[in-house]
């Protein structure tokens, strides 16, 4: 199994460099642009890296005055992914418009890229030129030295970015571990944290802990101010700074879902489970009147959750959300009338608790009744709760300590340690 870490790194570029580094961001974004516009030009749309390779590796070399051959390769396996999610789209009915590149970015590998202690040589349009990294303090617990400079990961590639005038690799790093012999793994049938997503509740798992969505609301609401103000001021000016304040509302959105992410994984540890379980997030939009922003955010949290769990042997699933808030979990009565905004009450057994923890157990359940064995020595054995496992039959059983009554109700701001 591989544990895989992306490790954000400022560099040092004077001003010579910059200039090179600009030419080599364009030029790789207009490579990929055209491998999508030739991947969209027939009936269908070409999706074989092969097949875009034939097709238009001579034509970008040439047209770009013969470009890095190793970036050329970057940018149409870069145009080949984008087209391949657009037709996944297709395929589960959703709408997709042909891919625009227009983030400043270049993918760098072992060919175009040398990472060094301190700095990184960097293929460009012009040859290479060589950055030094800006590192924090080398005693620091930092993503650096834990895995960069860690003598178990290995450096796979980076990603260039560049924003509001400062350039960041980030670097790609990369350990083996044996899943079933790692000292940090779970137990082979320990069991399953259901996991549910909601607007106002961004998150609440089947232990009974819950991040409310205060913080992520506030600041969204915020930026949204920040732009309808620049765009009412109508200068140039405002124009350019309307980009700038979506870049820094993703970075500050991107530090959250990596907190709740940790604090998620660190809940699934505790209580010895081996899957974590999210909802279906196709149409979470159409199911809770999600904003873009909140289905942005659900994405991103699966899949930080999903990296992060997987160092711990931990596995990341996801399970169709039909019903889940409207099925009881205590006796499987499944009516609308169930619930009612926040509150859950089953109109046949009368079990009551909020209705979104009674939906994560039932997200726990579905998915234990997906792979239900007959018994089998390595599925789960229930869904977790704060005070002992639920069964996929409907039996519960208390933790070894003294059980506590009633759901736990740890509510978090987003993003809040």
């Amino acid at each position: 199994m591989d544990v895989r870490r992306t490790v954000p790194v400022a560099l040092d570029v004077d001003s010579d460099d910059a200039a090179l580094l600009e030419d080599t961001v364009d030029t790789f974004l207009w490579s990929a642009q055209y491998v999508v516009d030739h991947a969209f030009q027939g009936e269908y749309v070409t999706t074989s890296k092969t097949t875009l390779d034939d097709a238009t590796y001579s034509d970008v070399r040439e047209k770009t005055d013969g470009f890095n051959a190793g970036l050329v390769q970057a940018a149409r396996n870069k145009a080949a992914e984008a087209c391949k999610s657009v037709v996944a789209r297709w395929k589960h009915g959703k709408n997709a418009s042909k891919p625009s590149f227009t983030s400043p970015h270049v993918v760098y590998d072992h060919r175009t890229a040398t990472f060094h202690g301190e700095y990184v040589s960097l293929a460009t349009t012009d040859g290479r030129i060589e950055a030094d990294y800006v590192l924090p303090d080398e005693d620091s617990d930092t993503p650096h030295s834990k895995y960069l400079f860690s003598d178990k990961y290995e450096t796979t590639g980076a990603e260039l970015h560049y924003d509001d005038g400062k350039w960041a690799l980030h670097i790609h790093c990369k350990m083996e571990v044996e899943s079933d012999t790692s000292e940090q793994a779970t137990p082979e049938n320990g069991t399953v944290l259901g996991v549910d997503l909601g607007v106002n509740t961004l998150a609440v798992t089947s232990t009974g802990t819950f991040w409310t969505g205060n913080e992520f609301d506030h600041w969204r609401r915020e930026y949204e101010k920040r732009r309808g103000d620049l765009q009412q001021c109508g200068t140039r000016w405002a124009h350019q700074n309307i980009g700038s304040v979506g870049q820094k509302e993703e970075g500050r959105f991107k530090l959250m879902l990596h907190r709740i992410s940790n604090e998620l994984v660190t809940e699934a540890r505790e209580n010895g489970c081996s899957v974590i379980v999210f909802e279906d997030l196709t149409d979470i939009r159409e199911r809770t009147g999600a904003s873009w922003g909140h289905k942005w955010a659900f994405d991103r949290l699966c899949d930080y959750v999903e990296y992060k769990a997987e160092e711990y042997g931990i596995t990341v699933e996801q399970v169709d959300p039909e019903n889940t808030s409207r099925r009881c979990s205590h006796c499987g009565f499944t009516h609308p009338d169930n619930r009612d905004g926040e509150a859950f009450e089953c109109l046949k057994c009368e079990y009551e608790n909020h209705a979104d923890y009674n939906a994560a157990k039932n997200i726990g359940l579905r998915y234990l009744r997906r792979i239900q064995t007959g018994g089998d020595g390595g599925a789960p054995l229930g869904v977790r709760l704060n005070s002992g496992t639920l069964t996929v039959n409907g039996g519960y059983s208390p933790a070894s300590t003294e059980a506590r009554t009633g759901v736990h109700a740890e509510s978090r701001d987003f993003g809040r340690g």
